[in-house]
């Protein structure tokens, strides 16, 4: 199996077990935040559509990030779960911190700010500073599911 289609089998793969764990504690009271939603309304206002189209927003990032992961890998001349776990622990707190407190806010056009006036509607709460904003434990399960997630890309990747 090549470096691609291992990647693009272990980024469906930890994709499918990353939404699974997020979907769960979301639904377990775990977490208020909803990836799904959180990416789909970036392109629509319908809730039941952002849903979807959030999802396959979702599934296609995995993917995009398990060739990156190979990569990296590759750089580094091996691949295995722990440091694929390591990876994930750089991109969990690259997603909690730059990408949904500072650039997530700037372009999506349906999450409140500050600046939101009391006479208009957000779809979305912004995530904040290590996703606080949506549970004390959201930061602590971005964590886990993406160090599960780079375990198995990392278990999964072949050089």
């Amino acid at each position: 199996m090549t470096l691609i289609v291992s990647c693009l089998v272990s980024g469906t793969v930890g994709t499918l077990v990353l939404t699974t764990l997020v979907r769960a504690a979301s639904e377990l009271g775990f977490t208020r935040m909803d990836l799904a939603f959180l990416l789909g309304t970036t392109v629509s206002d319908d809730r039941r559509k952002a849903k979807a189209i959030g999802y396959v927003f979702h599934f296609i990032l995995g993917v995009a990030f398990a060739l990156a992961y190979g990569l990296a890998f590759k750089v580094l001349g091996r691949s295995s779960w722990w440091i694929g776990g390591v990876i994930g622990v750089l991109h969990s707190l690259f997603i909690s911190t730059v990408l949904v407190s500072v650039l997530l806010p700037i372009v999506h056009p349906r999450m409140g700010t500050p600046d939101t006036a009391a006479n208009e509607v957000a779809l979305i709460e912004p995530p904040g500073f290590l996703m606080l904003n949506y549970g004390r434990s959201t930061f602590v399960l971005n964590v886990v599911a993406h160090v599960v997630y780079g375990a198995i890309v990392g278990a999964m990747v072949r050089l």
